[in-house]
């Protein structure tokens, strides 16, 4: 797999094409909030994360367009089976649609 280089303003150089966003999932919960430890198996996969980077606006058949509904740091809760999984220099990032961005955290 060829190394994605991060540019000297330490975003990544890496851009999503028309109607996707990458995202950085969150870290999963490790501990309960009545303070449990949860083995790593039982930890569940994240459907929250920090927007890295927003691609172009998606346009439609019709010619109509859908601008990106979020901005780069804005915290966003996309579908849990939603988006791909890509490895960029050892992180895991998603790259997820538009369609599968649910919220914005505040």
């Amino acid at each position: 797999m060829p190394k994605i280089k991060k540019n000297t303003s330490n975003k990544m150089s890496i851009k999503p094409l028309m109607g996707y966003v990458l995202v950085e999932p969150s870290e999963p919960e490790t501990k309960t909030s009545s303070g449990i430890i949860l083995p790593e198996s039982a930890q569940e996969k994240p459907a929250q994360g920090t927007v890295l980077s927003c691609g172009d606006e998606m346009v439609f058949e019709n010619g109509k367009t859908l601008k990106c509904p979020v901005k780069i740091g804005d915290k966003v809760v996309y579908k849990k089976w939603g988006g791909d999984e890509i490895k960029v220099e050892g992180k895991e990032l998603k790259l997820v649609k538009f369609d599968d961005l649910m919220a914005i955290l505040e």
